[in-house]
């Protein structure tokens, strides 16, 4: 069984799709603590050519709090009016907004269950069939921290392999998991590229901008432009 768990992300990048799309089970890690100013409630996309942030609001925003304890603020969706402004001489708008529209008019107040329900929307707008879990769902002992509690997971989910963005790498021990029982990879993109109108190509926008100027098939494709290491 093939596993992975992140943090959930407002609208990420190609390469946290890649990873979603490269397992079995993708656990959403929302019983961590809350990033403020973090990929949890932003990202970026183009405006007139160049990068632009969009912000998810949420209520009570706090390190102190695990992300499943924040609120978000049912209503606000200016980001919504922002990506029709910004991608609608895209060439793939007319199939993509709806889908990101439907997403924004969701009226799921928590947090990680709203950010879940966007990713769903997107994998199986992409016909990827991983199962979602949300780790607060996931029976493990609580007090552990960092790569125990991930392990927890890990074992509770009956994972024989892990695969982790390339960013963990300095977080996770691959003896400590062999130990266990479970191989761990981290998961390199490719450069991607692809045409954004007629200017100097930004890489790594959100998975908005892809969407936009990619058909469904190029986008598959792109999925699996990575490597395992």
């Amino acid at each position: 069984m093939k596993v992975a768990l992140m943090q959930p992300y407002f609208f990420p990048y190609i390469g946290y799709f890649q990873l979603i799309n490269a397992v079995d089970i993708f656990v959403i890690y929302d019983d961590v603590n809350f990033i403020k100013q973090s990929w949890i409630t932003r990202n970026i996309i183009l405006l007139k050519n160049e990068e632009f942030r969009i912000n998810l609001v949420v209520e009570g925003a706090s390190s102190s709090k695990r992300i499943n304890q924040i609120n978000r603020i049912v209503g606000s969706r200016k980001w919504l009016k922002t990506i029709e402004q910004c991608y609608k001489k895209a060439p793939f708008f007319s199939s993509v907004y709806p889908i990101v529209e439907e997403i924004a008019l969701n009226g799921e107040k928590k947090l990680s269950k709203f950010l879940l329900f966007s990713l769903l929307k997107i994998a199986t707008h992409l016909d990827i069939e991983t199962k979602f879990k949300l780790s607060s769902e996931i029976e493990k002992d609580n007090d552990l921290n960092g790569q125990d509690k991930v392990l927890a997971i890990c074992k509770e989910v009956k994972t024989t392999k892990y695969i982790n963005a390339i960013g963990g790498q300095n977080l996770y021990d691959k003896e400590a998991f062999n130990k266990n029982g479970i191989e761990l990879n981290f998961i390199k993109s490719n450069p991607i590229t692809y045409i954004q109108n007629d200017n100097p190509f930004i890489p790594w926008l959100s998975i908005i901008d892809v969407l936009m100027f990619n058909n469904k098939h190029e986008v598959k494709e792109l999925l699996n432009q990575y490597e395992l290491i």
